[in-house]
């Protein structure tokens, strides 16, 4: 019998939880680095933020985090962005499945940021409903190199080994994995319908395990629906991006009701 699912189970005050991801956040970005800040201080607040990876445009290590009085540019973003989310986080409780860009954000990062790390899936059990949530990366079967990547790099001993590696050269070999993903990225076309997709039938097989209807995740920048057949489907959350026109940034917010209901931000 196959392995069931962790599960989150909601609180029973939760009248809201709202789901983001693919911010990518960095540095160079202010303009989404902004929208994200406005979100983190809207009012009203959901009763809970579930993040599904990718917040961050890359994670070499939670020593990112350590103080130090000659850090670099880069490593100022990532402590006030960790000193924003544990505002946040002290008010609404927030969640986090990893995705592709910070799967190395480990229990020190996410202590720094307030956050709870959740498998990958993990089903929401929310409003009366089980609700798979999952980044997505991991069901993007066609692409089978990026698939034996993902094996390598998410391997214990490669984690080991890269994290023993000093600062500056993690940080190369980020900067230098980043810009070969742009590269694949221009031979493929800009139009995110070019890039990999969800394995229909795996989605399904994940939702049948985890006794759910509906599959909530990120990863491949394209909004939507999906009909899976069987009274399954699967949403997309979208990726942010304020300096696109028309910018993107939204929620997809799940109410006590059961209904979800995406929530436009800019």
């Amino acid at each position: 019998m196959a392995e069931r699912f962790p599960e989150l189970v909601a609180p029973a005050p939760w009248r809201t939880v709202e789901l983001i991801s693919d911010l990518h956040l960095h540095a160079g970005d202010a303009a989404t680095h902004g929208a994200w800040l406005a979100y983190l201080a809207r009012a009203p607040r959901p009763d809970a933020l579930i993040i599904l990876g990718d917040l961050f445009e890359v994670w070499v290590g939670d020593d990112l985090l350590a103080p130090d009085e000659d850090s670099d540019d880069d490593r100022r973003f990532w402590r006030g962005c960790a000193q924003a989310l544990n505002a946040f986080a002290q008010r609404v409780p927030t969640f986090f499945i990893a995705g592709n860009r910070d799967f190395l954000l480990g229990p020190a990062g996410l202590a720094a940021c307030g956050m709870t790390g959740l498998h990958d899936p993990t089903v929401l059990v929310f409003a009366g409903r089980r609700w798979l949530l999952s980044h997505g990366d991991a069901l993007c079967l066609a692409d089978t190199d990026y698939q034996a990547f993902r094996a390598q790099v998410r391997g214990t001993d490669w984690q080991r080994d890269f994290l023993s590696r000093p600062l500056a050269e993690r940080q190369a070999i980020a900067r230098d994995l980043r810009a070969r993903s742009e590269a694949r990225k221009r031979t493929l076309g800009p139009d995110p319908s070019l890039w990999a997709d969800i394995d229909g039938p795996a989605a399904s097989d994940w939702l049948a395990r985890a006794d759910a209807a509906t599959l909530i995740h990120g990863h491949t920048h394209r909004p939507g629906e999906h009909d899976l057949g069987q009274r399954r489907q699967r949403i997309v959350l979208s990726d942010w991006d304020a300096n696109a026109r028309p910018a993107r940034a939204e929620a997809l917010r799940l109410s006590a009701d059961g209904s979800a209901r995406r929530v436009p931000l800019t």
